[in-house]
């Protein structure tokens, strides 16, 4: 019986067991015993075709990645493979698998994917510290102009200006004794706040404002020059030249702004001969003044 064409050294030794037995019982049973030993031979020689099949597969992609990596394809006579030491009579049969070769080298990148959809709104944050002032600005161009306000409360009711008071007049009993002195009145007509003084003959300003003042002279027996005075300073003059035989009259009035302890009198200017100022029973020189209106401080007006 012939087995394939694996051989002469395998036909026998698979029929040896057929010198022992001598029986066709035995025969039989040596036989099928054959058959099955022959089959699992067959099936383990196709498993090592197979493992044999696959390593040469491995080492050839291994090739591939060398020459993909830049390496030198090795040459059309270089076997690269080991040699088989192997007998003909053991080419046949399958050998142990080996062990699992290394990891390969790590793939290249993939290309970047397409955006993905938007996502949705996260909650709100929680707030930042508060940070320190800043510098100070510019100053801003002005705004327009705007609509007046509305009236202010009432204020509280002022003094009347009839509440201040201050006049004189007074007059002489007698010629005028001296000049370049103030002229001493002493005939009173109005004297109600004391603000003429007849001892110094001159009216001393209590109230500030605005006064009128005026004189009304007789001259007799000479001529007669009289200044009206503020704080030692002539504001104005009357002269009257005497005409013998006759009695003469002159006069003079003014308006002026005092402020408090300001003084105005009257006296002769010159020397002896100007003092004609004259008065009796009968003829009068006066001298008058009162205050037109006070200087009262008027409230800040409204902007």
């Amino acid at each position: 019986m012939c087995i394939s064409n694996k051989g002469s050294c395998v036909a026998q030794w698979l029929f040896l067991p057929f010198c022992a037995f001598g029986t066709n019982t035995n025969i039989q049973t040596s036989m099928t015993l054959v058959w099955k030993i022959l089959l699992g031979i067959l099936l383990i020689g196709r498993l090592g075709q197979g493992q044999d099949l696959l390593e040469e597969d491995l080492k050839q992609i291994a090739m591939d990645e060398e020459a993909e990596e830049g390496g030198e394809p090795e040459g059309p006579g270089t076997d690269v493979s080991q040699p088989d030491d192997r007998q003909p009579c053991a080419m046949w049969m399958g050998g142990v698998p080996g062990t699992p070769g290394h990891s390969g080298q790590p793939g290249r990148d993939g290309r970047d994917g397409h955006d993905g959809p938007r996502g949705e709104k996260g909650d709100k944050g929680e707030a930042g510290e508060e940070g320190g002032p800043g510098q100070k600005g510019d100053v801003g161009p002005a705004g327009p102009r705007g609509f007046p306000g509305n009236p202010g409360l009432k204020g509280a009711r002022g003094d009347s200006a009839l509440s201040y008071h201050s006049a004189f007049s007074v007059g002489l009993k007698e010629l005028v004794p001296a000049t370049n002195v103030p002229i001493r009145f002493n005939k009173f007509f109005y004297n109600d706040q004391h603000h003429y003084d007849d001892v110094s003959g001159k009216f001393r300003c209590v109230l500030p404002g605005v006064y009128f003042f005026t004189y009304h002279l007789t001259v007799y027996t000479k001529d007669a020059k009289v200044g009206l005075y503020k704080n030692d300073k002539a504001i104005m003059f009357t002269y009257d030249q005497y005409q013998e035989g006759n009695v003469d009259q002159a006069s003079g009035s003014v308006i002026l702004r005092l402020e408090a302890e300001d003084e105005v009198w009257l006296q002769v200017y010159g020397d002896e001969g100007f003092g004609g100022v004259y008065a009796d029973n009968t003829n009068d020189s006066t001298f008058s003044g009162f205050l037109l209106y006070p200087a009262i401080p008027t409230p800040a007006q409204r902007r």
